[in-house]
């Protein structure tokens, strides 16, 4: 998917600035709620109109403001997945799927009792929306969405209403999904797991502001910003003092660290995911004495939040470790110290 978009909308107090480029086939939007993901899918779709700007979609030029060029939805070939599917209440499965329906009508119903059979809505046709379970009632909406023969589809956080194992099952269903489709897909997600499992590329997004975009594993492991490794999820951050170019003091946590990446003077920042820190028996570089300030159970995980015992002051440090079993001492086997690999500290400006 080539995409360019670069557009300005004021909605009711919320100011809209985003620019963005991707050439990826997965690319996906994630920002907190009220960031402005969803208006800025909507408007690459259509059903939103930007105040100014330009959106171009696989060199076809869908919106700009000053050429006057604004094509409508189904102009533009993209399909649009909503949040809770959108089906017609008042509509059967069937009626719901021939919505969608894009081509010469004596071909309409061949088409439909296919996309009956490709996703596996035999028996439920007359069926309502209500009768149906949330796997079916995605299974409707993507088969309205296919049947249209989009080039783009857009997810606008397609699974933000599903728990637990519902969810689990109907993310390897999207997986298999998009396997076999052979255009190219664009969602906004306030998940970073489904941002991190779907999408190839990736643009970060806080109160209406695009921060970064780039390779979706690349901005996991060197988010370069420090509100980019929030939304990643990174929970440990201290201010540094450059020491040299790969040496920092954090002072937030009273050590001194050796970083991989060159320190530059525009670095403000250090971090490291919980997940990453590993246990110590000695002192050594880059190894923080611990002392353990709180303990959070978690259900697959102990969560530790560890201070330096050779300090008075200084922030926690979030420690996630693997449970071996539920019943377990989460105080017994406390290493001395825990080590912080410069392979995975990020210097965030």
């Amino acid at each position: 998917m080539a995409v360019y978009v670069d557009i300005e909308k004021n909605f009711k107090g919320f100011s809209l600035r985003v620019k963005f480029e991707s050439s990826s086939p997965t690319m996906g939007i994630l920002g907190a709620s009220g960031s402005g993901k969803s208006m800025t899918l909507r408007s690459i779709a259509g059903i939103e109109t930007p105040d100014k700007g330009r959106i171009i979609i696989n060199e076809k030029t869908v919106f700009d403001s000053e050429r006057k060029i604004n094509l409508k939805p189904q102009e533009r070939h993209v399909g649009y997945l909503f949040q809770n599917y959108a089906l017609f209440p008042t509509m059967t499965v069937r009626e719901n799927i021939g919505c969608g329906f894009r081509g010469e009508k004596k071909q309409k119903t061949t088409r439909i009792d296919d996309f009956i059979k490709r996703y596996r809505l035999d028996g439920l046709e007359r069926r309502y929306p209500s009768q149906l379970s949330g796997g079916q009632q995605q299974r409707v909406a993507l088969a309205r969405m296919m049947i249209g023969e989009p080039e783009v589809i857009l997810l606008d956080e397609p699974f933000s209403a599903l728990d637990g194992y519902l969810k689990d099952v109907l993310q390897k269903d999207m997986q298999e999904f998009l396997e076999e489709y052979s255009g190219d897909m664009m969602m906004v997600t306030h998940s970073r797991d489904e941002a991190f499992r779907f999408c190839r590329e990736l643009m970060l997004l806080k109160e209406g502001r695009a921060l970064i975009s780039g390779n979706t594993r690349e901005l996991f492991e060197q988010p370069q910003l420090l509100d980019a490794a929030q939304l990643t999820g990174c929970k440990n951050f201290s201010r540094i003092e450059r020491l040299d170019d790969f040496h920092v003091w954090a002072l937030d946590w009273d050590m001194q660290l050796r970083t991989i990446q060159k320190v530059s003077q525009e670095d403000a920042y250090i971090g490291i995911r919980g997940h990453w820190l590993k246990p110590a028996a000695d002192k050594g570089e880059n190894c923080l004495p611990v002392r353990i300030e709180e303990y959070m159970e978690g259900t697959f995980e102990h969560q530790y939040f560890v201070k330096n015992s050779g300090s008075e002051d200084g922030n926690a440090i979030w420690w996630m470790k693997a449970k071996e079993g539920f019943e377990e001492n989460p105080y017994e086997g406390v290493p001395k110290y825990l080590y912080l690999p410069p392979e995975h500290l990020m210097l965030l400006k």
